[in-house]
């Protein structure tokens, strides 16, 4: 599998560590059901086949936090963006922005 980082082009899946489903997000602590929020979104997770957003880290290049779409039964790649750009537009949906 090959994965095009945004910042160094075209590179083996060697250069890059997975870090899980970048879907997912931290529950808030203030919250009066933080106990079971957190224990589920440490321990529960979906394993379905199809279109998915992974987390990956480019450790053997310009250490970007990349997340990645694909396919988890044909391995095929779909998007690359950086980490960074997908968090801003996840932030901006949710102070309902544009």
């Amino acid at each position: 599998m090959r994965i095009a980082c945004p910042c160094c082009g075209d590179r083996s899946l060697d250069e890059f560590i997975y870090h899980g489903d970048a879907t997912v997000t931290r529950p808030d602590y203030s919250m009066p059901s933080a106990l079971d929020d957190f224990i589920a979104y440490t321990y529960e997770r979906r394993n379905l086949a199809g279109d998915h957003q992974e987390l990956w880290y480019h450790a053997a290049g310009c250490h970007a936090w990349l997340v990645v779409a694909r396919n988890l039964t044909t391995h095929r790649v779909l998007n690359v963006s950086l980490a960074r750009d997908v968090a801003l537009a996840r932030l901006d949906t949710a102070e309902g922005g544009a």
